[in-house]
């Protein structure tokens, strides 16, 4: 009877440690379980996503607001399309907002930063389905580097 209670405190001990593990793998992939009807949707074109990746995030002055959810090509115009899931708490930004693809430090990862367009009465809030068309690709280090080095060449002819 007593290694009955002991294996079945073991079992307990270890499914529990297991539930912890899955917690801590959700917890540090950044992971959120959330239902469709707490979320909402808006789309974007960029010209340029550079290291932009699926599950980055959506952040207004470094306040995480939402998620990349699916980048795809648009196949008639070739250009990159975001789609984004916002949280439904950060509903009240006007369609006068742009996006831009930025980089956490010099070469760390990238997100799109959300920045607030002005307010007016005739001025309508984003909502579900939405595009953003005022949209800025991200800047690529090599691209600037070899942009540098050009401009320095042409000066010394």
């Amino acid at each position: 009877m007593l290694t009955r209670k002991i294996e079945l405190l073991v079992g307990v001990f270890l499914l529990s440690g297991l539930l912890a593990f899955c917690g801590l793998v959700f917890k540090v992939a950044n992971v959120e379980v959330q239902s469709n009807d707490q979320t909402y949707t808006l789309v974007a074109e960029f010209n340029n996503i550079g290291g932009l990746k699926v599950r980055s995030p959506v952040k207004v002055g470094g306040v995480v607001v939402g998620r990349v959810t699916d980048i795809t090509l648009d196949t008639r115009k070739l250009i990159p399309v975001v789609t984004l899931t916002m949280d439904k708490r950060y509903d009240q930004f006007p369609e006068t907002s742009s996006l831009a693809i930025l980089t956490s430090g010099l070469l760390g990862e990238q997100f799109i930063g959300l920045t607030p367009g002005f307010m007016d009465d005739d001025i309508a809030m984003l909502a579900n389905g939405d595009k953003v068309h005022d949209t800025r690709g991200a800047l690529i280090l090599e691209d600037l580097i070899g942009q540098l080095l050009y401009s320095m060449s042409s000066k010394d002819k």
